[in-house]
């Protein structure tokens, strides 16, 4: 450690460790090996550190503790990287970002993210090509292919291919909402979440198309209007073909062909294919309107509504009569009139 001697070099990469066991630990990036296995969900680890973090994800353990304002944590390395938050003159994080000046508490996270400014993508998958910047990022996506799901819901037996996903999962069952925004009080059960929703107070569109400068506030807004341009849909149906921009599009769609309906209403046990339309649905329920018009206060249950209602106020007729141009801004109310023309034809 003081001389700063690397005996132990990988014969794959040439990569060198003080010891040993660091090279063992090192070598399983090359071979895939997971000798580490959680006996609950069947994960598989290339070191023991992290098949324990895993297993305090799962039980809820969060042993580390900051002194400095008692947010817990299931790891230790978490809870070092979680006080360079805390720690101004950087002691705890001395490896810092000569970009941007964010500071780490271990090296190989520094690396990681200056992956972010260099574009360097050095995993890949072998399926269709895909690099990232991270083993763990690698693993996640190549579920997709496999469709492996693990991580099972232990209420309703949902799975998941993220840990993560399912701890936002399991808040839909108990109700746990711990997201709050300060300016509405609205609250979420994810920090993704509601960083976007606050996005809507700020105005903040954070993420830009290169080809048209159009602005979005989420990255998945984006990628849909990027596909737009290239015409890219690159998750395709195996029943019929059809090709769409999202996975969870493809998701949602294949259920029109299998009928799976997972969302259930808790009050009148009515089933939907999308959680969209449940969360409409409950609605009904509870007599929610949570969109509001700014011109008269009119409230409605769904967005779609509300813009339909606001034409009334622009003036904006979107829908127009071939036969005599009359405009209606709804396209029910121009099917309606459009009918008076057939039936006048048919009496001509």
């Amino acid at each position: 450690m003081h001389s700063g001697e690397r005996p132990d070099v990988c014969d794959v990469c040439n990569k060198a460790y003080s010891n040993k066991s660091s090279l063992i630990r090192h070598k399983r990036i090359h071979s895939g090996e997971r000798p580490y296995v959680c006996n609950v969900c069947n994960e598989a680890y290339s070191d023991s550190s992290s098949l324990i973090s895993h297993k305090r994800i799962r039980s809820g353990e969060r042993p580390y503790i900051c002194d400095v304002c008692n947010k817990a944590y299931s790891g230790k390395s978490q809870l070092i990287r979680h006080k360079c938050i805390h720690s101004v003159e950087r002691v705890e994080c001395p490896y810092v970002c000569d970009v941007c000046n964010k500071a780490y508490s271990y090296r190989r996270h520094l690396i990681r993210h200056k992956r972010i400014h260099s574009g360097e993508r050095p995993y890949v998958c072998d399926v269709c090509n895909k690099a990232y910047i991270d083993t763990s990022s690698l693993i996640k996506h190549k579920r997709k292919h496999s469709g492996e799901r693990p991580y099972v819901c232990d209420v309703c037996n949902k799975a998941y291919s993220e840990m993560g996903i399912l701890i936002r999962h399991k808040r839909t069952h108990s109700g746990e909402r711990p997201y709050v925004c300060d300016v509405c009080n609205k609250a979420y059960s994810d920090m993704g979440s509601l960083i976007r929703h606050k996005r809507i107070h700020s105005g903040e569109r954070p993420y830009v198309c290169d080809l048209c400068n159009k602005a979005y506030s989420n990255k998945s807004g984006m990628i849909y209007h990027i596909r737009k341009h290239s015409g890219e849909r690159p998750y395709v149906c195996n029943v019929c073909n059809k090709a769409f921009i999202f996975m969870s599009t493809l998701i949602r769609h294949k259920r029109k062909h299998s009928g799976e309906r997972p969302y259930v209403c808790d009050v009148c046990n009515k089933a939907f294919s999308d959680k969209s339309h449940l969360i409409t649905h409950k609605r009904k329920h509870s007599g929610e309107r949570p969109y509001s018009c700014e011109v008269c206060n009119r409230a409605f249950s769904q967005q779609g509504h509300l813009t339909k209602h606001q034409r009334i106020h622009s003036g904006k007729s979107p829908c127009n009569s071939e036969v005599c141009n009359k405009a209606y801004s709804q396209q029910r109310s121009l099917d309606i009139h459009q009918h008076t023309h057939s039936v006048e034809g048919a009496d001509n």
